[in-house]
């Protein structure tokens, strides 16, 4: 056993003991002498994304906007920065949090190019990356640089978009300093029930159900009023559910568009099947719906594989910000098994 050695050992020495031969551990982890053996879903996940992220391309998106530190401590890497931001959107951690994963997790300083000798950021440092990405607006170039990346690769094409919005719920509780729920965020229904909060809308390529534009608004904003807004100009489908109905007739309309917009439900539920025309009719909704079934992966992945079910700041600037990022990231993850099968 390393650490304390005990002549009559007690319960104090035992916990010392125990403690040294953890330090020691994780200065081996440190140094590259990690004796784990096991492949936990965390390290898999790092290392995937570790691969797929087009972290040169990035950097030098971030870098002329980033402090040369002229003066006092020298800043960290751009990279290192942007790896824990990205940690934070992976793992749902807050600023506070981030700093102190650094200081517990070595699988995460390891990830930031950081080890035990070097001094870690703390959530200063980690608030003021992230404000410097929002200042300058870079969160949706990242998303640009990524499908830059994804469309080079063929991953994403360009003639059809799938357009949806879901709710991301806000904090409604008003035990704050201002004594007041966000002003930004808005009540919406959806069935029977309200919620409060944001909506991020979203289009996708129809044929990959990768993103390619993100739009955030308060929840009570009408899914129809953003539609035109989220395609690119460069397709000639477009694929929506009920709550689309009528965007084809709006003044922001883009000639040369079809949309191809989902039934009622209650009307469909009224379609005679033993009419061979009413029968065509539902088979035609049926391959519509599996068009629009593309458009919820990247929700999916979102709320579920990064946890991102309720929004972390105040206003929507942020938010929306921090949208765009997770969706640049779900794309990547999304595409991974093409982007490393291109890397082989």
């Amino acid at each position: 056993m390393l650490g304390k050695v005990c002549i009559k050992p007690d319960r104090m020495c035992l916990v010392e003991a125990d403690a040294a031969e953890k330090i020691a551990v994780m200065k081996q982890a440190d140094l590259g002498l990690d004796l784990t053996t096991k492949r936990t879903r965390k390290r898999e996940f790092l290392d995937e994304m570790g691969r797929v992220v087009p972290w040169r391309a990035l950097v030098d998106l971030i870098t002329p906007y980033a402090p040369e530190g002229r003066r006092g401590r020298p800043p960290f890497a751009v990279e290192t920065m942007l790896r824990i931001h990205f940690m934070q959107q992976w793992f749902t951690l807050s600023d506070p949090a981030m700093e102190e994963a650094l200081h517990d997790m070595p699988l995460f300083r390891d990830f930031a190019g950081l080890n035990w000798e070097t001094r870690l950021p703390d959530e200063t440092t980690i608030l003021r990356f992230r404000r410097l990405l929002e200042e300058h607006k870079l969160a949706p170039q990242i998303l640009a640089v990524v499908n830059e990346l994804l469309g080079a690769k063929g991953l994403m094409l360009r003639t059809g978009t799938v357009v949806d919005a879901t709710l991301i719920a806000a904090p409604s509780s008003t035990k704050n300093a201002s004594g007041e729920r966000d002003p930004e965020m808005k009540q919406s229904q959806k069935g029977n029930q309200w919620y409060f909060g944001m909506k991020a809308h979203i289009g996708v390529d129809a044929e990959s159900g990768l993103v390619h534009t993100v739009r955030g608004t308060s929840g009570s904003v009408n899914d129809v009023v953003e539609a035109n807004a989220l395609l690119h100009g460069e397709e000639t489908e477009a694929w929506g559910d009920a709550g689309y109905q009528g965007v084809a007739k709006r003044p922001d309309a883009k000639d040369g568009v079809r949309w191809n917009i989902a039934m009622r439900p209650g009307k469909r539920r009224q379609l005679n099947k033993t009419k061979r025309v009413e029968q065509l009719i539902d088979q035609l909704e049926r391959i519509k719906a599996s068009i629009r079934a593309k458009v919820e992966h990247p929700f999916r992945v979102i709320k579920r594989q990064f946890g991102h079910v309720k929004v972390r700041y105040r206003g929507l600037k942020k938010n929306t910000a921090q949208l765009h990022t997770l969706f640049a990231l779900s794309n990547l993850w999304m595409a991974r098994r093409s982007l490393m099968g291109a890397q082989a």
